[in-house]
């Protein structure tokens, strides 16, 4: 199939072949006549499979032929497609899909998000816009201040549906869609569908198509994934042996926490590799400036945060470092999708001490698989599990019920949390953690 074979408009055709692409991947592929007949579509496809234009293109093909859509131009002000998104990153690059598709078109688009002034959004929601990205936080305030306007959305889209349950958006979203049109159609779109995802799309679509293209919660095959086993305190030495002898560039490096990534960064900055860390609380500018240096190639480094690495979206990334395994297994699903993006081939290497053996043990559960396990010379590891040790979070959900709970140690500094999680609440239990103990914007 190529996609002139889909029925899509010839300015959006001529877009797509000036990126060099031909052939629609799999879930373009089912995605799109499902979105452009006006169904309802519930979609699943591992990251860097091309899930953003497999809905940003039958949209800009609807919104641009109205005689053959429902979607008319009814208002000059208000946008017709709402696109929910959990970043700031992701909402910048479904923004730049958007433009980039839409270059022959004369549709207006915007991405709403926090980190930065309101006024200039406000401004170009007054001067009318067709499409309008948003990350649910920043939404609501301009909803609450009156400087948005849902009453003409007529396609919702929900993209990364499982990260902004995990990151406790739930609340957030059922708020914006009270303000939505009854009538419209729905797009949700997934990495992973966890349980509390389908309870959501059950409550939000009627009727859906179900598209997907992968098993469920599956990794990315064409990642080469091996676990170095090594003691914790050497980790650091470790990563740096492994840029040194192997010349690595271009390595997006993931902790736990922001206090970890400021300190893995700056001490990778001091012995000689070029790094920088990105999580939530830099400010936009600095996020996307050490984005954009990464991308460039003038970082050799990029030490980053689960959530604040979400939409980071650049062809050939060559590798994924796990420098902390998370505590929630389908983390490591979205931290490998970084790499192998887009059909290229790609590695993820854990650096994993003996505290975290229950961590992978649910990742190698969760992803069915064993991972190759193997030893650096002369980074052997000493020590040893203890076997009292307390369970993570993230395996609570495994115990039996009414079974007795014991707090999760915090890794890092006294006071230093995963990001995503308010003071005293374990990792992910049922996605209802809100992000930083505020919404992420």
């Amino acid at each position: 199939m190529q996609f002139t074979d889909l029925g899509l408009s010839a300015g959006i055709l001529r877009a797509i072949g000036e990126q060099g692409y031909d052939t629609p991947t799999p879930i373009q592929a089912q995605a799109i006549p499902h979105v452009l007949a006006g169904r309802d579509l519930e979609a699943l496809a591992q990251t860097g499979t091309g899930k953003t234009a497999a809905f940003v293109l039958p949209i800009l093909h609807r919104l641009t032929h109205h005689e053959d859509s429902p979607l008319e131009r009814v208002s000059q002000v208000a946008p017709r497609v709402l696109i929910l998104v959990p970043t700031r990153e992701l909402a910048a690059q479904v923004l730049e899909s958007v433009r980039t598709y839409g270059k022959h078109t004369r549709l207006r688009s915007l991405a709403v998000f926090g980190g930065v002034g309101m006024q200039p959004q406000v401004q170009a929601l007054r001067r009318g816009i067709d499409i309008l990205v948003a990350t649910p936080g920043r939404l609501l305030d301009h909803l609450g201040q009156r400087t948005a306007n849902l009453s003409h959305v007529q396609t919702l889209v929900l993209d990364e549906a499982d990260r902004m349950l995990d990151m406790g958006f739930i609340r957030d979203i059922r708020k914006v869609i009270e303000r939505l049109p009854a009538k419209r159609q729905n797009l949700m779109f997934s990495a992973t569908f966890a349980d509390e995802v389908r309870e959501l799309a059950h409550g939000i679509l009627r009727d859906p198509a179900l598209v997907e293209v992968a098993r469920r919660n599956a990794p990315i095959e064409l990642v080469a994934q091996s676990v170095i086993r090594v003691d914790k305190e050497r980790k650091r030495e470790a990563l740096l042996h492994l840029f040194d002898t192997h010349g690595w560039h271009q390595t997006l490096v993931f902790t736990r926490t922001k206090h970890g990534a400021d300190a893995l960064a700056r001490k990778l900055e001091q012995a000689g590799v070029r790094s920088a860390a990105i999580h939530g609380d830099k400010t936009q500018g600095a996020r996307t400036k050490a984005l954009a240096d990464f991308k460039a190639g003038k970082l050799a480094a990029l030490v980053a945060t689960d959530i604040a690495a979400r939409g980071i979206d650049i062809d050939l990334l060559p590798r994924v470092v796990n420098y902390e395994l998370p505590n929630v297994p389908e983390d490591y699903v979205h931290r490998i999708g970084r790499t192998g993006r887009a059909g290229a081939e790609g590695e993820a290497l854990s650096l994993v001490c003996a505290d975290e053996r229950i961590q992978l043990r649910d990742i190698e559960r969760l992803i069915r698989r064993d991972l190759e396990k193997r030893v650096l010379p002369g980074f052997e590891p000493q020590q040893a599990a203890a076997s009292t040790a307390p369970a993570p979070a993230a395996d609570r959900r495994a115990q039996p019920k009414g079974a007795p709970r014991k707090p999760a140690p915090r890794p890092g500094k006294p006071g230093a949390r995963p990001e995503g999680r308010r003071p005293g609440q374990p990792p992910k239990a049922g996605g209802a953690a809100h992000h930083n103990g505020q919404r992420h914007r």
